[in-house]
């Protein structure tokens, strides 16, 4: 590795790219990066038609690297200089943050999906067959939603059958977080924050020195309700109703993820029209919109003891956090725990890139997958 890095400090002033790669459930995101500079980005939408010919996730790997490659044609992107791959990390088993090389281990993983299947999956798989043709590159994927840095008290549930566990925005929680920290001339790993990630999923994490020590898992059920996610619901209720013979599993799973907050209360899980709704005159939807803001702050208010009360600030990131009313809505509630910064939005594409860039720099460690 020390011989590639010798050789990557030699050109990292010259064009040397970079291409992230997000794959999601109907689109895939591309971009190239000159250095830290966006020179192309693409949004390839992918119809309900185009991924219903394939039976699982996996099987879409050569439909979707083929579309960025004649992407990356179509634009005349000079492949020969790309130096790093950066794939959306998937589902892999639990890891600390950072960037890792995908090897043979984690390519096992991301195609056998033990711990899950999501499109992101294919990320680091596409990026890895890439390479191949690419012998001056290398594929990696950064921080995967599966980061987990949590300390042994965060895992304790109350009942040893169960365990907490850490799935959250890692990706856009910890770039938003270095963000900040080099805004304010210190380092991310000197500050303790706590981020708060607004989109269609909403999670809260403690930042201690460039930990996540603590943060709810926003996946299927934990802390605030957001557009079309339940949050943490009353336990013996829930109980209650997956045994009264009236919901399948499926029907339950999909109250949580999918069918829970904004769209059970208000028919959408988009926060705008709710906000809309709000503001037209709709009580119901002042209701439930401000329901949300409160949940949110109570998350936020419950990661200050985490961090013994030294908060150096709370970062608001996320597409939600486009709205100045939600966010008032927060702010008015936990203002006394620390300064709120507001980074509105999610640049997922940008993420990825600059943990490349990090990588190839030598400014991040290199991590190495164990499966």
């Amino acid at each position: 590795m020390e011989g590639y890095q010798v050789f990557l400090n030699q050109e990292l002033d010259e064009q040397i790219r970079i291409l992230a790669i997000n794959p999601g459930s109907t689109s895939t995101k591309i971009a190239v990066y000159q250095n830290s500079n966006p020179v192309f980005l693409k949004n390839i939408k992918h119809t309900k038609e185009e991924l219903q010919q394939y039976k699982t996730l996996a099987e879409q790997f050569e439909f979707r690297k083929n579309i960025i490659c004649n992407e990356l044609r179509n634009a005349d992107i000079r492949i020969d200089l790309i130096r790093a791959i950066v794939g959306r990390g998937g589902l892999v088993k639990p890891i600390e943050s950072g960037v890792y090389e995908v090897n043979e281990a984690m390519k096992r993983d991301l195609i056998n999906s033990p711990f899950g299947e999501h499109a992101s999956n294919l990320g680091g798989l596409i990026a890895a067959d890439m390479v191949k043709n690419l012998p001056k590159a290398k594929a990696f994927i950064a921080d995967p939603v599966v980061v987990d840095e949590l300390s042994d008290f965060a895992r304790v549930s109350g009942h040893p059958a169960f365990r907490r566990v850490s799935i959250f925005h890692a990706l856009n929680q910890k770039a938003v977080a270095r963000q900040h920290a080099k805004s304010v001339m210190r380092k991310y790993e000197d500050m303790n924050l706590i981020v708060v990630h607004l989109g269609g999923g909403i999670t809260v994490g403690a930042h201690e020195k460039g930990r996540v020590i603590d943060v709810n898992q926003g996946l299927d059920g934990d802390g605030p309700f957001s557009p079309e996610r339940s949050g943490s619901l009353p336990v013996g209720q829930l109980v209650s109703m997956c045994f009264n013979g009236q919901y399948t599993k499926e029907k339950i799973k999909k109250m949580i993820k999918g069918e829970g907050g904004l769209v059970a209360y208000m028919g959408t899980n988009s926060a705008y029209e709710v906000e809309q709704m709000a503001a037209a005159g709709d009580e119901k939807a002042r209701f439930y919109f401000e329901a949300m803001a409160y949940q949110v702050a109570k998350e936020i208010g419950s990661m200050c003891p985490v961090l013994k009360g030294n908060v150096d600030a709370i970062l608001i990131t996320g597409g939600i956090a486009y709205s100045k009313w939600f966010i008032n809505m927060i702010i008015e509630r936990i203002y006394r725990i620390g300064p709120v910064h507001i980074y509105p939005g999610e640049d997922e594409m940008n993420a990825l890139a600059m943990n490349g860039l990090m990588a190839l720099k030598g400014e991040v460690e290199i991590k190495v997958y164990k499966g």
